[in-house]
């Protein structure tokens, strides 16, 4: 299996500091890193069951660890 990047375990760092971010903040967290190399990962992680996309309601997805509870 292929060792995570750097950039990978940034991103599910920030997304266990901060449940509930959006990709707008990650871009803004790791700004050595594009838009596009962060949508890119995120993808990958969510494809592979690691990270969550979820819809809020208002067009604007936000990211979770998928053990993750929110309270309602």
């Amino acid at each position: 299996m292929k060792p995570e990047s750097p950039l990978t375990e940034r991103i599910l760092e920030a997304v266990v500091k901060a449940p509930g971010c959006r990709i707008d903040e990650l871009v803004n967290l790791f700004p050595d890193s594009t838009w596009n190399q962060i949508f890119r990962e995120v993808n990958r992680l969510s494809q592979n069951g690691q990270l969550r996309l979820m819809l809020d309601g208002r067009g604007v997805f936000t990211l979770r660890k998928p053990d993750t509870v929110v309270a309602v």
